[in-house]
């Protein structure tokens, strides 16, 4: 509530102060005296919530430091937090052989010896060949594409004029950029957010021409070649048992330019993670729509048959499909970092908070470690995460009910985000697969913002389609340890394939597919 203008001129200013020293106030000072402490009071929580805001756009300038318990709260580790000492690793801490996985291997015999030969030193024994060769690691700089220019030879009759030119070899196919020009044109611009002007110049630079405009027909190309196994991405990211979604703010131009008087003017990228099996599927959606509208289209193709997933997402009510039901759980970072940005002003109850959550992320973090199934991660949690949930909630409700805090205060507003949406906050303690927090939704979105921080807009739909295909592919990928390079060389090379069996020419699988086609 704002409270009334006080108009004191600096002459009354000191006549208050004097009476106040001499203890004869008048009638009218008690007024004035009243409204000056709701002015303090409001100005006393306004730059709370102001230093809290600041604290936020610092983290969005210059990135968030770690928000570890131990750092934010600057005391010694509690017992939460203690973990064993790592021990140093021994080496040199550089990149061993067996990191460069995608390094050509060459194997170079001995120049005098071969196995079971004479020991030349001894002269009784005979040399066998070690497990563990010795290993040299040469690496070569060049352009991200490479270029060979084939001269073939003509010859030209003095007599009749035919000219003969000699045969191509077989090998080098029939188009000017193979397979894995396109794979790595898109691994660049989708993957890596190195956008095609940015290519164009570098390859400029070393003497291998690449225009922007050929860069994006040969991405638009290698598309419909691809489209297969992101529809067949979708299909499955729709049957998963555990979605996480969220959305970021993305442009398109057309969109923008054609569209000035739609009741929605925001354009989104929404980025989901589907977890399914073993698998975890990324997938990306980027117009108009927000992250539950986007959700709502991928569970249409969710099989009827199938329960409700676990949706996990943050409290925004536009995340929610609303024509879908589902079992929905909220990210406990979210509710923990609102401590986190409020410690400086309430240091006590948010160690308090933080230390409680921290032992609950340790109890998922051991269950993760000794590798337990669903149902037993759900036994664990709810035997040890179980009680001090319910400690926690009920200091919170203690601080409301008792007005150990104020409700408008920064803590206030914490307390009253984490009541709100208790039930989805801990949905971990009553469904197995439950995740505690929307992390790995959050980190797959910087994907989204890395192409926007550095290409800045889609020109086009199809160009934000064209992204969402390969963000989607790439990502997946890499939540699955895959080569994305290789994943894409091998849906180009194989398309007819991929077209009549997508679900074989997944990330996880399509290597399979690739040995049974190229034996």
């Amino acid at each position: 509530m704002t409270p009334p203008p006080i108009e004191l001129s600096a002459e009354q200013l000191d006549a208050l102060i004097d009476r106040i020293k001499s203890r004869s106030l008048q009638e009218k000072d008690y007024e004035t005296l009243a409204a000056m402490g709701e002015t303090i009071h409001v100005l006393s929580h306004s730059v709370d919530e102001k230093a809290a805001s600041i604290k936020r756009l610092l983290k969005m300038i210059f990135g968030p430091s770690t928000e570890k318990t131990v750092t934010v709260v600057k005391k010694p580790k509690t017992d939460a937090c203690n973990k064993k000492p790592k021990t140093k690793k021994k080496g040199h801490g550089r990149n061993g052989a067996g990191d460069y996985t995608g390094a050509e291997k060459i194997t170079i015999a001995h120049d005098e010896l071969k196995h079971k030969d004479p020991c030349p030193a001894c002269l009784k024994g005979k040399v066998y060949i070690c497990k563990i060769p010795k290993t040299l690691i040469r690496v070569t700089g060049t352009s991200p594409l490479t270029a060979s220019v084939y001269e073939l030879e003509k010859l030209r009759c003095n007599l009749c004029g035919e000219i003969f030119t000699a045969s191509a070899p077989q090998d080098i196919g029939e188009e000017k950029y193979d397979a894995s020009a396109g794979a790595m044109i898109a691994l660049l611009k989708y993957g890596n957010g190195f956008p095609f002007y940015r290519l164009q110049n570098l390859q400029n630079s070393v003497g291998i021409p690449l225009a922007a405009s050929t860069q994006w027909d040969i991405v638009r190309d290698f598309y419909w070649h691809a489209y297969p196994a992101f529809d067949e991405l979708i299909r499955q990211g729709a049957g998963a048992e555990v979605i996480h979604n969220d959305d970021t703010t993305m442009k398109i131009l057309s969109v923008v330019n054609e569209t000035q008087d739609a009741k929605r003017k925001g354009i989104f990228t929404s980025g989901m993670v589907s977890v399914a099996d073993d698998h975890k599927i990324g997938l990306f959606f980027t117009g108009r729509n927000h992250a539950g509208e986007n959700l709502a289209d991928l569970l249409s193709k969710r099989e009827a048959d199938l329960g409700p997933p676990i949706q996990m997402c943050d409290a925004l009510s536009r995340n929610v499909p609303k024509d879908f039901k589902t079992l929905l759980a909220n990210c406990l970072s979210h509710g923990r970092r609102r401590f986190v940005d409020v410690y400086d002003n309430f240091p006590d109850e948010c160690t308090h908070v933080l230390n409680v959550l921290g032992k609950v992320y340790k109890n998922d973090a051991d269950a993760k470690a000794q590798n337990l199934s669903d149902d037993q991660r759900l036994q664990l949690h709810q035997h040890l995460s179980g009680p001090l949930m319910k400690d926690l909630r009920d200091w919170f409700d203690k601080q409301v009910e008792g007005k150990k805090v104020e409700p408008n205060s920064g803590l206030g507003q914490a307390i009253k985000y984490m009541c709100n949406h208790w039930d989805a906050l801990t949905l971990f303690l009553r469904e197995p697969g439950a995740p505690l927090d929307n992390n790995i939704c959050e980190r797959a979105l910087k994907k989204a913002i890395l192409n926007r921080k550095n290409a800045m807009f889609y020109k086009t739909e199809r160009g934000a389609r064209v992204g969402d295909l390969y963000m989607s592919l790439i990502h997946t990928c890499e939540l699955c340890h895959i080569n994305p390079f290789d994943y894409l060389v091998a849906l180009r090379e194989h398309a007819p394939e991929v077209k009549c069996n997508p679900d074989l020419w997944m990330p996880w699988n399509y290597e399979k597919a690739t040995s049974e086609v190229n034996p």
